[in-house]
């Protein structure tokens, strides 16, 4: 009797992935939201990244963690970051060297982690930790609670500034533009009398996380360099070996 063949997974439609399209779908319409509808695009955009968790965790109940997952979790959180801060770029720019930076150093640090960990082996995913990491690294990626909130209050962080953008004292409303896409109608929604006591909150409390998390950006991206540059000499000595 032949043996019954066995049904091949679908890793693409795996829960935690098929959450984290949905991720996608709310950041993609946040940032049709963001130039014109702050409250909306806060919204959508927040929502978009509770679901990180919640992928993580479908993906540890179920069984499911792939590295496919892994990698598009990370692709998601970096595109959906840089997005906003590209705004704020435009939104404050005289301090647009600053957001320039944030995104050059958020790319650079987790590019150079995952190259490492998939390059080097040894690890299923960039997120488990070795005894011989430093020490922020280690407490940034062993417990998924201060993982998810430096995360939370990273973005807290940059959602802050960015309601700050269309904050105002003035009492003077919105007037209609013929032109929803104009420059204009840009410049007199940021003028919204949107109360800026909330942003100013939220900004304050997550101020440290956000340089606790850049901290940690700095140190994953000298760890990962050591661990590639190793794995160089590693290879080198074993080519003279050989030869």
């Amino acid at each position: 009797m032949p043996p019954t063949p066995t049904r091949q997974e679908n890793v693409f439609l795996f829960v935690p992935n098929l959450i984290g399209y949905t991720r996608i779908i709310f950041a993609i319409t946040s940032l049709y939201y963001m130039p014109y509808h702050p409250r909306t695009c806060a919204l959508l955009y927040s929502i978009s990244c509770l679901l990180d968790a919640l992928d993580g965790a479908a993906a540890r109940h179920l069984n499911q963690s792939t590295r496919f997952g892994a990698v598009l979790d990370m692709v998601t959180d970096r595109c959906t970051t840089t997005c906003l801060l590209v705004f704020l770029a435009s939104a404050f720019p005289r301090w647009s060297i600053v957001f320039q930076g944030l995104i050059s150093l958020d790319y650079a640090s987790h590019y150079i982690h995952m190259y490492a960990t998939l390059a080097l082996g040894g690890n299923r995913s960039h997120k488990e930790v070795d005894e011989r990491w430093p020490w922020a690294l280690r407490v940034y990626y062993e417990n998924t609670n201060v993982l998810f909130t430096v995360c939370l209050f990273n973005e807290l962080f940059f959602i802050a500034l960015y309601l700050l953008s269309f904050s105002s004292d003035s009492d003077t409303p919105v007037e209609n533009w013929s032109s929803a896409w104009s420059a204009g109608a840009m410049e007199m929604a940021r003028a919204n009398n949107i109360s800026n006591f909330w942003p100013w909150v939220l900004f304050s409390i997550s101020s440290p996380v956000m340089l606790y998390k850049q901290v940690v950006n700095v140190v994953q991206l000298v760890q990962a360099s050591r661990r590639i540059a190793q794995g160089d000499i590693e290879a080198r000595r074993r080519e003279r070996r050989d030869s």
